[in-house]
């Protein structure tokens, strides 16, 4: 039996028509031989009745009806009485008397109820994935990303750009992570790699002459997974030719504004707000910061010289920072609660957490004792006042930021200050072109290669590269990095000079790149572009805290996807024919 309607587009009007619904039982409810069950397909819920007067090959049938049977029932539309109306469900003005039932196919006992959204662990979820795409938030996550990417694709139809697709088998080039790499049978010793990003092909097309070009790229990257990373993921790749920063913040905030006004009818407040990165540092120690709540980081250091405590002159001697936090209505915080704020320091770096009380008297507990003779001082600059917990981390610039911006997130979470209902867009500017590998003492690049210096230092980059600021750009949203870009380096010389300094040699640069650097030669315009990740937008449109939740495949935290059971191994002779040879684990460990 054929549909001739869905399960969710039934009304009043349709009373008296007689109607086939295909779909999946969702619920079955035995009431005195009355047979109530909820049919259930993309579209919606529509309530199927067999009565009592129904015939008893029918009656049979429904009673035998499990969850998740995929059935035709074909029926007569009856309006509800009204005040038998079920307001909650779209079709909720009609039922459907059933005249006849036809399994399609039966279901296994479920690992979980299909309902609403599924109470499984992520593992399990994963594994049934199949299953937990059927349920109602899944459903409506997925529609949100379709209706997202469409949304994309008519905004930059609109502006005049050309969507074009570039390779996913390119040539293995250094971009931040590792690799996926394909054996290329037809070359043997050879590979393929995975694209990380369409960095250089789109930096190709502008060369080409193609002025505006978008993707909505797939892109691999062999790292390991965490709530807001794949090892595939999806981003919405941008390029434009003859522009300065200004236009492609100008064009990203145009994007976003459409993208969330045509999905989820949500004005964005544009402009956004800028920072840069030294600000982003200074009051949230973070470069993504989360600005939904106010509590911002301060420095301490001109309060440190008239104290007694030597732990803070000791770390400012050494150049370090001291960075203080102010908790509004805190001080009943208990030293476990601190102890449990101190681990979070501690994961990013911090030897510990320093804290004292504010009370009616000047300053109490923890390091208070070495500041009782400037209690007011420290009220009047930090804006403290009783009742609020002062908290500090003293270290390295970096470390004091990041590990008190850590905390002050966690304090965020634990007193609900979040409005979980704003999407707070803003632009972090003037990142480092380059910072310093301890391990390796090598300059890396901060972002990647292929971002311009700012003009100021272009001439003298090479004298103290740390002090070098790109034209570099991160769009972030409610804590999350959502988009980075740069105007990029379109001068062979200047592109030979910034791999000379990461680190590349003439030579080793030309093998790597020469393919980018030869275009260079051909009348290269000035270009710059962004790339916004697409499943970290839908997660945060949805109100999840991991792309898992709107990707319909993710893989889960070691990498792999237990549907399928990927990765896997494969025939010998697969292997014979790329011309490989695995190495067990142990011997590989043995050889090391």
């Amino acid at each position: 039996m054929k549909r001739t309607h869905t399960c969710g587009s039934l009304t009043a009007a349709d009373d008296g028509k007689t109607v086939i619904l295909n779909g999946w039982v969702h619920r079955n409810r035995d009431h005195g031989g009355i047979h109530f069950i909820n049919l259930r397909d993309r579209y919606g819920i529509t309530q199927i009745v067999v009565g009592p007067d129904a015939e008893p090959e029918l009656e049979k049938i429904a009673g035998s009806l499990k969850f998740e049977y995929c059935v035709a029932i074909e029926g007569l539309v009856h309006k509800r009485p009204d005040e038998m109306i079920n307001k909650d469900m779209a079709t909720g003005e009609i039922e459907i008397e059933a005249k006849t039932i036809s399994i399609l196919s039966t279901c296994k006992v479920l690992p979980f109820m299909i309902d609403e959204k599924a109470d499984a662990r992520d593992d399990i979820r994963i594994k049934y994935r199949f299953l937990d795409l059927r349920t109602e938030s899944m459903q409506k996550k997925i529609r949100l990303r379709h209706k997202a990417a469409f949304a994309v694709r008519e905004f930059f139809e609109g502006e005049d750009f050309y969507e074009i697709e570039t390779p996913t088998l390119i040539k293995s080039t250094p971009e931040g992570a590792r690799d996926f790499l394909v054996p290329a049978r037809l070359n043997p010793g050879k590979f393929f790699a995975l694209p990380q990003s369409p960095q250089l092909f789109k930096q190709i097309l502008m060369v080409s002459g193609f002025d505006k070009y978008f993707q909505v790229a797939r892109c691999y990257r062999d790292e390991d997974a965490r709530g807001d990373r794949q090892l595939e993921f999806t981003q919405v790749d941008v390029e434009m030719s003859f522009v300065s920063r200004d236009d492609v913040l100008a064009m990203t905030e145009r994007m976003m504004t459409h993208l969330f006004k045509k999905t989820m009818d949500v004005d964005l407040i544009t402009p956004f707000p800028r920072l840069s990165y030294k600000e982003a540092m200074d009051r949230f120690g973070s470069d993504k910061p989360e600005q939904r709540f106010a509590m911002e980081l301060q420095d301490f250091a001109p309060l440190v010289p008239g104290c007694d405590f030597k732990v803070f002159k000791d770390v400012l001697a050494s150049g370090g920072s001291v960075k203080v936090l102010v908790a509004e209505n805190c001080s009943s915080y208990s030293r476990k609660m601190i102890t449990e704020l101190e681990d979070v320091a501690k994961t990013y770096g911090a030897k510990g957490l320093a804290w004292m009380k504010v009370t009616a008297d000047g300053v109490d507990g923890g390091v208070g004792k070495f500041f009782t003779n400037q209690a007011d001082n420290i009220k009047e600059k930090l804006g403290a006042k009783e009742g609020d917990l002062l908290l500090f981390v003293a270290d390295k610039y970096e470390t004091a930021c990041k590990a008190l911006g850590a905390v002050r997130l966690r304090l965020g979470q634990d007193l609900k200050l979040i409005d979980k209902s704003i999407f707070h867009f803003s632009w972090v500017l003037d990142f480092p072109l380059f910072e310093y590998n301890e391990e390796e003492e090598k300059w890396d690049p901060a972002h990647h290669m292929f971002s311009m210096p700012q003009e100021r230092f272009i001439d003298t980059m090479e004298e103290n590269p740390g002090e070098v600021i790109g034209d570099l750009y991160d769009l972030v949203c409610n804590g999350y990095e959502l988009g980075s870009g740069s105007i990029r380096v379109h001068d062979p010389e200047i592109q030979k000079r910034i791999f000379k300094i990461v680190g590349f040699s003439e030579e080793e640069a030309q093998e790597r790149f020469g393919f980018l650097l030869d275009s260079f030669e051909y009348g290269a315009p000035p270009h710059g572009g962004i790339a916004t990740g697409f499943d970290r937008t839908i997660m945060i449109m949805a109100g999840e805290d991991s792309i898992r939740e709107v990707i319909p495949f993710p893989k889960n935290t070691q990498g792999a996807s237990p549907m399928e059971d990927s990765p896997a191994f494969v025939d010998e002779q697969q292997l014979i024919d790329l011309h490989l040879k695995t190495i067990p684990v142990e011997k590989k460990k043995e050889n090391k």
